[in-house]
């Protein structure tokens, strides 16, 4: 349950940022709800072997590269999907850390998850 109330809010922070962030652009809520997924599994997936990749360039930033990182792959996703268009790497950068913030916000509302006793 808290896995899709986690879907459900990350598909908001995403049309949240589709409306501040001009270069983002988003055709309605399900193309947001399937966005909010790819964003994931790209995040999931994708998103560890690029930093093991780019470890030296990242150490020699102090960590600023995963801001590309992080619009890069912003941007793909935008430039993959159907509904979901991001207009090039700035914006990609821009709306990645808006939607890492509206996520992060939203997230706090979710109930802690219960610890199994055993």
């Amino acid at each position: 349950m808290r896995l899709l109330l986690s879907w459900l809010l990350n598909a908001m922070a995403l049309v949240a940022v589709a409306y501040v962030m001009p270069g983002v652009a988003i055709d309605g809520f399900a193309p947001a709800f399937v966005a909010a997924l790819v964003l994931g599994l790209v995040n999931t997936l994708v998103r560890p072997v690029l930093v093991l990749l780019t470890l030296p360039i990242t150490v020699l930033t102090l960590g600023l590269f995963l801001l590309a990182i992080n619009g890069f792959l912003f941007w793909f996703v935008g430039s993959v999907l159907d509904g979901f268009t991001v207009a090039g790497f700035w914006p990609g950068v821009g709306g990645a850390l808006l939607y890492s913030v509206f996520s992060w916000a939203m997230s706090t509302i979710l109930p802690p998850a219960r610890e199994k006793n055993e």
